[in-house]
């Protein structure tokens, strides 16, 4: 999910036909997210047209490869349509539960995928977005790509498989990623691992020409790794969390949440202060809650397996809705628009330990 999407600017929770495009050019399977307006965010029925049409690519012969991506210049996907989520909760109806299921099912299908995934993430990715191009094969962004898990703004956690690729990244980075949900731009996207190629927005209509015409060889990942070869590069210099790593792996790697906001505040690590200081401002301005979750589970995510990362999300699901402070964090961001959510404990200080280990109780970790 993520908490970029305004209230304006979701439709509701049905799709039409056209809000994802499937296309078949040079035998491969070209899938777009096409709401543009509403950022591409993503509804069950979007997930369902998504899962299903991967699924017969899956078994067709003539189709290669796969390629995702979002309508418009704005937004790959950024996240979830949360306000229908908000909405189904509130009316008392199940389409809340209903879309983690298949979500998390979508994208555990793609991490499994048997023909290769190329996904252009171009402009936003965030939450649901991330979910979507973490499984594929190929992950390219361009100067415009911003890539975040921002839900602990809404008083979520970093779902859609964050648990299993957030933690992967070097270092504390993903721990970093995750607990502030702060965005990131292409450098930092490579250094992390979040995506693997880089090309300029203005070679995406090239690219598109090329693999019209590509030529098919016994291997397909081949052939488009070798396309891609020539057209983007796989690093960029200055990569902002790179000069940070030392900072951000001492930090992140404390035992809890408020002892990070803590140190940030008086311990002083090379020339990061000033990044501490922004830092520290945007922890406390995020769900303690959330924040405390976020930090157990991707610790734990380490760990798991991809298919127990998911199973530990949605374990969490099932009781954030009533426990957590989702519900809160949509009400003032995207309902009242007051931008003064009341967390539930209100600061980080009065973070319990206690109540972050209760959302985990009674999880097995065999996925069973």
């Amino acid at each position: 999910m993520t908490a970029q999407v305004s209230s304006q600017a979701t439709r509701g929770i049905d799709a039409t036909a056209n809000d994802v495009l499937a296309e078949v050019r040079n035998h491969i399977g070209h899938l777009t997210l096409n709401r543009p307006a509403g950022l591409n965010a993503i509804t069950l029925d979007m997930v369902r047209s998504l899962h299903q049409q991967l699924d017969a690519w899956s078994k067709d012969p003539h189709i290669h490869a796969v390629v995702l991506r979002g309508a418009g210049e704005k937004a790959f996907c950024a996240g979830g349509d949360i306000r229908s989520l908000y909405d189904s909760f509130k009316s008392g109806n199940t389409l809340h539960e209903d879309f983690f299921v298949e979500e998390y099912a979508l994208d555990l299908a793609i991490h499994h995928y048997r023909k290769p995934v190329l996904a252009l993430m171009d402009g936003f990715v965030l939450g649901g977005g991330m979910g979507l191009v973490q499984g594929a094969d190929l992950r390219v962004v361009t100067e415009r790509s911003r890539l975040a898990m921002p839900e602990v703004a809404i008083g979520y956690f970093p779902d859609v498989g964050g648990s299993y690729f957030l933690p992967r990244t070097p270092g504390e980075l993903g721990i970093y990623l995750g607990v502030s949900g702060v965005q990131i731009r292409a450098a930092d996207t490579l250094y992390c691992g979040l995506a693997d190629w880089y090309l300029h927005s203005e070679k995406l209509a090239e690219l598109d020409q090329c693999l019209d015409s590509l030529k098919w060889h016994e291997t397909p990942l081949k052939d488009l790794q070798g396309l891609l070869a020539r057209l983007a590069v796989q690093q960029l210099p200055d990569a902002p969390l790179q000069a940070l790593r030392p900072a951000i792996d001492h930090f992140f790697a404390l035992p809890d949440v408020p002892s990070i906001v803590e140190q940030l505040r008086t311990v002083t690590i090379a020339d990061s202060r000033d990044w501490a200081m922004t830092t520290a401002d945007v922890l406390d301005s995020r769900s303690p809650l959330a924040m405390g979750v976020t930090l157990e589970m991707l610790r734990r995510g380490r760990q798991l397996s991809l298919e127990n990362c998911f199973a530990l999300e949605l374990h969490l699901d099932r009781q954030w809705f009533e426990r957590g402070d989702l519900i809160e964090g949509v009400r003032a961001l995207l309902i009242d628009k007051d931008k003064s959510p009341r967390w539930n404990p209100p600061t980080v200080q009065a973070l319990d330990a206690r109540q972050v280990a209760s959302f985990f109780s009674g999880f097995d970790q065999s996925g069973s």
